[in-house]
């Protein structure tokens, strides 16, 4: 009976973060979408923090801390004020409609499942399940990055993609600390990074529509 209940709120966790990743594919303004992210950072954090107790892995609880702060508190923020600077209060384009996109989404999820269960038949089915789950938030972060035209949206999508590698990585058995921590100061550098690029695209095209900027390189060849 434990057994099932720990099996239950583990892959509830984790459908949840995969209907937070759909969530995201459904938004159509920057703000609703830095808020979502939000909130699947925090699905993440809970998710985390379940196996660190399922497993008896203290390390985990750490993972689920950098999480909660870093993804669902620093970064949203930063976010909603790199929007206010750069003044791009307005709808994200999108290649696809939002129909087809979210059609993509769940074949996406198909296959993800379909892989995962072929691939190991005979390991862990908590593990095993929780990788097929992962590995839909991951395509479905790369979804976002292949269909939005708008260059913070598709940020949003870098950094949902990792937090399926990390639920990967902690639903199969945890992993080392350090890389834990790696993980997290990669993360918070490459949005500096990216804040950075996001800034100076701004203020030499005044846009950062990505369609946009393909015309003006057209325009300069």
């Amino acid at each position: 009976m434990r057994h099932d209940l720990f099996f239950d709120v583990a892959h509830l966790l984790a459908g949840g973060l995969v209907l937070m990743s759909f969530l995201m594919l459904y938004q159509d303004r920057l703000y609703a979408l830095i808020n979502v992210f939000a909130g699947h950072a925090i699905v993440l954090t809970l998710s985390v923090a379940w196996q660190a107790y399922v497993q008896d892995a203290p390390h985990l609880y750490v993972t689920a801390f950098i999480a909660l702060g870093f993804k669902a508190i620093i970064i949203p923020i930063a976010l909603h004020r790199i929007v206010e600077r750069l003044g791009i209060h307005r709808e994200i384009e999108t290649v696809l409609n939002i129909g087809l996109t979210m059609l993509g989404g769940i074949g996406l999820v198909a296959l993800s499942v379909v892989v995962m269960l072929r691939v190991a038949p005979g390991g862990d089915p908590l593990a095993r399940e929780d990788l097929a789950f992962a590995l839909s938030v991951v395509l479905l972060g790369l979804l976002m990055m292949v269909s939005r035209r708008n260059a913070v949206s598709q940020v949003i999508g870098f950094m949902s993609l990792e937090n399926g590698l990390i639920l990967a990585a902690t639903g199969a058995k945890g992993m080392p600390l350090v890389v834990e921590i790696s993980v997290a100061f990669s993360v918070l550098i490459a949005f500096i990074v990216i804040g950075i690029f996001l800034f100076r695209i701004r203020e030499r095209f005044d846009t950062v529509d990505i369609q946009a900027l393909d015309s003006f390189r057209g325009e300069i060849e």
